[in-house]
């Protein structure tokens, strides 16, 4: 599984951050995400952040 943000949509808020560690993390005001492939054991909260981002500008495939 890969996470994806989009940086134009992002506003920086950090929820993904705070839901999904192991993958986002915010700089310069906005969500990166810190890992090529996602953990398995980190996948469903990667999904969640993907379904609360407010913006939906985050992918799991």
């Amino acid at each position: 599984m890969k996470a994806t943000v989009d940086q134009d949509l992002c506003t920086g808020c950090g929820l993904c951050e705070s839901t999904c560690p192991e993958v986002f993390e915010i700089q310069d005001d906005v969500a990166v995400v810190i890992v090529d492939v996602v953990p398995k054991d980190a996948e469903e909260s990667c999904k969640e952040a993907a379904e609360d981002c407010p913006v939906e500008a985050i992918s799991c495939e």
